[in-house]
């Protein structure tokens, strides 16, 4: 069997399920949940949908080892992966090494965020990835796997041991797995890849470093302005970490709401400086003592006795997801971290 941590092959004899489970978890393998044995074979089979691959990873935070494509396979045979979505978890470590996606920071840090995986063009098809009802939720082989290798290969790659590296307060579900695509055949707007500069053909994976979606409920509005404040409504948070104005944060619309905003003549940059006027945070409703810690320790004023949520309304990624239903989501990010994409090969 192939050492998720060395990629090195040891051998460990004949084990049942249940004694390979027993055993990876002695190893500090295991995020809690059972684990497919990664032989050489299956680890072979799944390096295969990448052969070619020969661009050098490199070293991952916060341990600084370098992963191999069979250092990360073995994670997502582990994680029950078919090996035709290999390619997908391959891309997606490589977002999560840009440096501007703030790996060690997102790995070290209290806040209970995970790798949000967010799939567009083909390969969206391609996996059975589901983009629609439930698209947060079980029920998906290649949302469930894609998501949990990739938390895989940060614990046994990275490091990122619960109580060790990762230092997450109180963690979130989300650090199992968070992978899902774009109900791209249902937005009003174009592709959120596109936006981002991709070809509408490509095949791209994007990572945040998010928090669960936080759902918005709104079965009365009737009007695309009425949406936007319930959503707006809904992000104007004190607690949460995109207070500091440092990053982008999610709002993935719900179709229905989508294209009830759409009919209204609501375009993306149009709803992006909706969003940021109205989900400003007034200094009212902010304490004493975080006032002084944000304008005196961060150097962040206020603009017009207000906190914006991000640098500008361009850092809101809005995108399309879900299926029937008048909820849409809203998705807050660590902070200090820009979303990450990369072109998706070997499909």
């Amino acid at each position: 069997m192939t050492d998720v941590t060395e990629s090195e092959v040891i051998e460990v004899g004949d084990l049942d399920p249940a004694q390979w489970n027993d055993y990876a978890i002695d190893q500090g393998w295991s995020d809690g949940m059972p684990l497919l044995a990664p032989t050489e074979d299956a680890v072979a089979r799944f390096v295969e949908t990448c052969r070619g691959d020969n661009e050098p990873f490199p070293p991952m935070p916060p341990r600084r080892v370098i992963p191999t494509l069979d250092s990360i396979a073995a994670n997502a045979v582990m994680a029950g992966c078919k090996a035709e979505y290999f390619p997908v978890v391959v891309s997606t470590v490589r977002a999560l090494l840009n440096p501007d996606y703030n790996l060690h920071g997102t790995l070290a840090t209290t806040h209970p965020c995970a790798p949000g995986v967010i799939l567009n063009g083909p390969i969206r098809k391609q996996l059975d990835i589901n983009c629609g009802s439930n698209c947060f939720g079980q029920g998906h082989r290649a949302n469930a796997t894609i998501g949990r290798a990739v938390q895989l290969t940060l614990l046994n790659v990275g490091g990122a041991k619960p109580g060790e590296m990762d230092r997450s307060t109180q963690g979130s579900p989300a650090k199992y797995a968070f992978c899902f695509g774009e109900n791209e055949e249902e937005s009003p707007w174009e592709p959120y890849h596109v936006r981002r500069g991709f070809d509408a053909n490509d095949s791209v994976v994007t990572v945040l470093p998010c928090e669960p979606p936080h759902n918005v409920n709104d079965h009365a509005s009737t009007t695309g302005e009425g949406i936007l404040m319930t959503i707006a409504g809904t992000i104007s948070q004190t607690g949460a970490n995109v207070i500091y104005g440092t990053a982008p944060y999610t709002v993935v619309f719900g179709p229905e709401h989508a294209q009830t905003v759409h009919r209204d003549a609501w375009t993306v940059p149009d709803i992006q400086q909706k969003l940021y006027e109205a989900s400003a945070v007034h200094i009212s409703r902010v304490s004493a003592e975080n006032r002084t810690n944000y304008e005196q320790d961060r150097e962040q004023e206020p603009v017009d006795d207000h906190y914006y949520l991000t640098r500008s309304p361009e850092d809101i990624q809005v995108l399309v997801a879900g299926g029937p239903g008048k909820h849409s989501a809203y998705i807050p990010t660590f902070g200090f971290t820009e979303a990450c994409s990369v072109r998706v090969a070997h499909v």
